[in-house]
């Protein structure tokens, strides 16, 4: 049977605060999947058909560097960050993630290498996720399922090289300004030193902007 149909398929490990039905969490990702590149109905029975639920807690390392990233995640609940880390304790954090959205370290991903970079959770977080095995797959049988997923790649790639681009040209400032025009709710969401590493400020600075009087 397709997980699609599996209604009485729960979020519920000993490792996980949250108890999700399956068909729900689905409907999300289809959702998700319709946004991004609308599939047919046989395609979505099968891409549906490869995801399982997965769950961690709060600061948990699903993918290490070294790694082989074996899964393609779909977040459900919380939020989490792929971060650089070097042998100086040098940090970048490089992107986040939250529902709904694809998540993991994606490049090792799909040239399935060892992972040069680290895929944490900062909070609690439910996913679903689908082993590369299956995905790629589908992807070489199914024309749709490869569209979706090379559409996908492409939105991240053009999020990262816009993000490269306010990283060498804007100030600090401006960087700051950017994101909170773009993305306010993550100021909500995420500590504010995931961001301020995120921009690539110190936490000095990006308090003070933080805490700028708005007019």
């Amino acid at each position: 049977m397709h997980l699609f149909y599996a209604t009485d398929f729960l979020f519920f490990t000993d490792r996980s605060p949250y108890i999700r039905p399956m068909t729900e969490a689905l409907l999300q990702l289809q959702a998700f999947v319709n946004a991004v590149h609308p599939i047919s109905g046989e395609d979505r029975e099968m891409f549906s058909g490869i995801w399982m639920p997965f769950s961690a807690k709060r600061k948990e390392i699903i993918t290490a560097e070294g790694a082989q990233e074996r899964y393609l995640y779909f977040v459900i609940e919380g939020v989490q960050r792929v971060y650089y880390f070097d042998d100086q304790g040098r940090e970048a954090t490089l992107v986040f993630t939250y529902g709904p959205s694809f998540g993991g370290v994606l490049d090792a991903l799909l040239l399935q290498l060892p992972s040069r970079y680290f895929y944490e959770t900062l909070t609690p977080s439910s996913f679903l996720r689908a082993p590369y095995g299956e995905l790629d797959r589908l992807m070489k049988a199914r024309p749709g399922i490869e569209q979706l997923v090379r559409i996908g790649i492409t939105y991240s790639l053009s999020g990262v090289l816009e993000r490269l681009v306010e990283l060498q040209c804007y100030s600090a400032e401006e960087r700051f300004d950017k994101v909170m025009q773009r993305s306010p709710h993550i100021f909500k969401m995420i500590p504010h030193k995931y961001i301020a590493n995120y921009l690539g400020m110190d936490a000095t600075n990006f308090s003070k902007l933080i805490n700028k009087p708005k007019f």
